[in-house]
């Protein structure tokens, strides 16, 4: 008998998209010995120009401009009155610029499909509706919160990432029996069993030390506050009393990471600057609190290691309502600027039992095992007994076939 063949797609416009098809892409692959699952960014697939406008001109936006992209989502956010040029405009610039996605989708010709991102399930749902495609669609939505872009026809199931974001979709015309509450989905590792002081030392911290973590997103960007970037948030906590460790997360920014060690030059034995690792787990285990921007990922992965958050520079829109759902559930903190930043360190730590607190309402919501339920609603119940939290290699880049220079640019 064939494999049967699970593909997953997501859009690299932002990295929790990605992130979320790798997480399940991983766990079809430690679950589902008898599935050949295939995780494709739709941005790989498409003309530079449109990749450029479309995945680029975000992450430039939500970075330097953050105010309109606010504007944007929420306006976007509401139904339209009647057909809209611009939404028509939008529509057909896509469905043109991804005529050589489709084609490879026929190719691949899949028993079951996964969306973590709304483009591929707009696509998807406009061919359902014409007959084109026949093959069921599930869609994963990534945050904590539910725009109208994830809402469409033909469908075979939604996935939530909480009860109220299930709620929400329903009021949009989803019908219920469609939707499971799941989480979002994370990597099989973090429900692997750590021991918090081997990974301090395994990554040259001291475990009898309280352990701070600065995560920027995996570009490097976005998790300064008040006007400054990372570095400086950086200096700011350095600059305080305490004996507490620092580390500082750049992702692939390789000039970041330069800056951070030339500061980490003046702090010895107490900043400990990273770049990108694929065993981020580890160093959410040995942290005591991490400092981050709330994306739906991080968050997801942060509460799965009962690691409370202090949150900073939500992008308006969808990590506003990831933060307001973390502070309502009380795993996080909210600091709006520098001092604000420097005020809830100190409380944090010099009360360790808020601290306890606050990891004991993360564990309390978290979903580690998103993944696999999702798996389990798509493909039925794994096969065999795989060992929970076993470690998966994930893919370095999304899958794509060998094909000619010329294919590559067109």
């Amino acid at each position: 008998m064939a494999p049967r063949s699970l593909l997953i797609l997501s859009v690299s416009a932002g990295a929790g998209h990605v992130r979320a098809a790798e997480a399940l892409r991983a766990r079809a692959a430690e679950a589902y010995p008898d599935v050949q699952a295939t995780h494709i960014d739709l941005m790989e697939w498409v003309p530079s120009v449109f990749r450029k406008v479309y995945a680029e001109s975000f992450l430039y936006v939500v970075e330097k401009y953050p105010e309109i992209w606010g504007y944007l989502y929420g306006h976007s956010d509401k139904p339209p009155r009647e057909y809209s040029k611009t939404e028509g405009l939008r529509k057909a610039l896509e469905r043109l610029n991804t005529v050589r996605f489709m084609k490879l989708l026929k190719d691949l010709n899949p028993d079951q499909v996964i969306c973590t991102h709304f483009l591929p399930a707009q696509l998807l749902s406009r061919k359902i509706r014409k007959g084109v495609f026949k093959l069921p669609v599930w869609v994963q939505v990534t945050d904590f919160d539910v725009h109208r872009l994830w809402i469409h026809e033909h469908m075979n199931g939604y996935f939530a990432a909480s009860a109220e974001v299930a709620y929400r979709m329903a009021s949009k015309g989803i019908d219920p029996g469609t939707i499971q509450v799941t989480g979002i989905p994370i990597m099989p590792a973090f429900s692997a069993p750590l021991d918090k002081a081997k990974c301090a030392r395994g990554l040259g911290l001291d475990p009898a030390r309280p352990v701070l973590a600065l995560m920027a997103g995996g570009a490097g960007v976005g998790a300064g506050t008040g006007g400054g970037g990372l570095e400086a948030t950086a200096a700011r906590l350095l600059s305080m009393p305490g004996d507490f460790q620092l580390v500082a997360l750049a992702g692939r920014n390789e000039k970041l990471l330069a800056e951070l060690k030339r500061l980490a030059e003046a702090h010895p034995g107490r900043f400990y600057p990273m770049g990108f690792t694929r065993t981020i787990e580890r160093l959410m285990k040995a942290a005591d609190v991490a400092i981050t921007k709330p994306g739906g990922l991080t968050a997801s992965e942060c509460l799965a290691m009962g690691l409370p958050m202090i949150l900073v520079n939500p992008i308006p829109g969808q990590e506003e309502r990831n933060a307001d759902y973390l502070l309502e559930n009380g795993v996080a903190l909210k600091a709006y600027d520098g001092p604000g930043l420097e005020f809830r360190v100190r409380e944090l730590m010099s009360n360790p039992t808020r601290i306890a607190t606050l990891r004991a309402n993360a564990l309390a919501i978290a979903k580690p095992d998103a993944a696999a339920m999702v798996l389990a609603r798509v493909l039925g119940a794994p096969m065999g007994n795989p060992a929970v939290g076993a470690r998966v290699q994930p893919q370095e880049k999304p899958w794509r076939p060998a094909q000619s220079k010329a294919a590559e640019n067109a």
